[in-house]
């Protein structure tokens, strides 16, 4: 009896078929590949870019502009809702300072993607 529970053994268990995407193919962007070099041979080149939705981090992605692989230079800047905010602070009278928390809170902060290589604009993440 122990012979034949020595000869039986569990069937091996299978590597899965795939990794699980990466932190910007999950949450958009382009994965990173070799430079995108259009080629030059006296025709004219067609260059075909994707729409990469921009939003509140610096997002992977090939400029439209220069064509390199970038990623995208931020900048945040107030938005509406913390302008707002602010205003509503101080009329409830707390106008020595605290109104301006609302534009340090990066919740409340619009953000502008350039791309580091040109650094033409790519974009604005708009809050509220």
């Amino acid at each position: 009896d122990s012979d034949n529970m020595s000869k039986v053994s569990a069937p091996p268990s299978a590597p899965p078929p795939y990794a699980p995407p990466s932190y910007s193919q999950a949450v958009g962007g382009v994965p990173p590949q070799a430079p995108f070099i259009p080629f030059h041979a006296g025709a004219p080149t067609a260059v075909v870019t994707t729409v990469v939705p921009l939003g509140s981090q610096s997002t992977h992605m090939i400029c439209p502009h220069c064509h390199a692989e970038v990623d995208t230079a931020t900048k945040t800047s107030p938005s509406m809702v913390a302008w707002l905010s602010g205003f509503i602070i101080c009329i409830l009278g707390c106008w020595m300072g605290c109104c301006l928390i609302p534009c340090c809170i990066n919740d409340c902060m619009n953000v502008e993607h350039n791309c580091p290589n040109c650094q033409a604009f790519l974009g604005k993440y708009k809050r509220g």
